[in-house]
């Protein structure tokens, strides 16, 4: 069943990190069969308070390798430098 990870970057204290975490991700999220289905872009606020700002989606095959990726020791590095180069959350969930 698909997972999908959805992070929200809130706020980036260091662009110059962020360009090479984004000019790397890519081939760890490819290594684990995911693929982004959103990054940015438009969006309509339709119920409720939670206003994105700059909305990610990534969807995996399953959550346990939606995990496997987040903890990875591919992901890692590039992990911590976006934990402090951005504001951000992160959820994941489990399709149906």
């Amino acid at each position: 069943m698909a997972a999908y990870c959805y992070f929200d970057i809130l706020k980036v204290y260091d662009e110059t990190a962020m360009q090479e975490y984004r000019e790397k991700v890519l081939s760890t999220v490819d290594l684990y069969g995911g693929r982004y289905i959103v990054i940015g872009g438009p969006f309509e606020k339709k119920e409720g308070t939670t206003h994105p700002t700059f909305p990610v989606m990534i969807e995996f095959p399953t959550l346990e390798v939606a995990d496997s990726w987040y903890n990875s020791e591919e992901y890692k590095s590039l992990k911590n430098m976006r934990l402090k180069a951005v504001e951000s959350n992160a959820v994941f969930f489990q399709g149906i």
